[in-house]
């Protein structure tokens, strides 16, 4: 999800917008195609959008919650050691030890940097940092773990 809408701005169909992503005009077509964006400006209180689909207040007060997306193929080439959050989403973690440790449930960032929560078996849960101290590999099978963090 790239931003979703927060509700009507004006008369004539521009969106005040919750972004999620640093530059929402490098993807002008959204939702599969259902929105075209015309512009988007910034605000007192945030962004302001257009799209080429809103064309009144009462259709931007309908689209009030609608959270705007693209598709895995308009997403920017990772580089080394970059990940997308939904591709480690479900991840089952292991450790360096070669240990079933859970899957990966959550990725948060509280200022530092990512911190993965890997929900073991019996349903507890702990956090590791994203560093490759912490996470030396992964891939689209598995996210290895090394074996001091994930020790009990």
């Amino acid at each position: 999800m790239l931003a979703a809408i927060a509700g009507a701005h004006g008369l004539n169909g521009e969106v005040r917008l919750k972004l999620f992503t640093d530059d929402l005009s490098a993807y002008p077509t959204l939702n599969g195609g259902a929105l075209t964006l015309v512009s988007v400006r910034p605000a007192t209180n945030g962004v302001i959008g257009k799209f080429r689909e809103i064309g009144n207040r009462n259709k931007a007060e309908a689209m009030r919650g609608t959270e705007l997306w693209i598709g895995r193929d308009q997403l920017p080439p990772l580089g080394e050691g970059e990940y997308y959050h939904a591709d480690l989403l479900g991840l089952p973690a292991v450790s360096s030890a070669g240990e079933a440790l859970g899957n990966v449930v959550a990725i948060d960032d509280f200022g530092a940097g990512d911190v993965i929560e890997i929900e073991r078996p019996d349903g507890k849960r702990f956090m590791v940092p994203m560093q490759p101290h912490a996470v030396p590999e992964w891939d689209g099978e598995r996210l290895v773990v090394d074996a001091l963090f994930a020790a009990d």
